[in-house]
């Protein structure tokens, strides 16, 4: 079996959207201005958007693109269907 690729490169980014959130806890606690925190919170989804294609892209030219090169016909299958549950649950948050 294929090893899982590395994504610390995403560490620093995930350190600062923990910082984000803490900092709405915040806010909400000293009762910030709505549209301030809804702005805070448009940040931390975007951040973590940006995250989660990066993780996204590496699935795909690591762990598919492996599995099609050199995977049998049920882990082709398999892969694929694992794509088609993620992408209708992320399409669905």
């Amino acid at each position: 079996m294929a090893k899982n690729p590395d994504h610390t490169d995403n560490m620093a980014a995930l350190r600062r959207i923990e910082g984000q959130v803490r900092g709405v806890q915040k806010m909400i606690t000293e009762r910030k201005y709505c549209i301030d925190i809804l702005m805070q919170i448009s940040a931390i989804k975007g951040a973590l958007s940006s995250v989660e294609s990066k993780i996204l892209k590496k699935h795909f030219h690591n762990c598919v693109a492996n599995t099609m090169k050199d995977g049998g016909e049920a882990d082709k299958e398999e892969k694929l269907d694992e794509i088609f549950k993620l992408i209708q649950r992320i399409k669905g948050a």
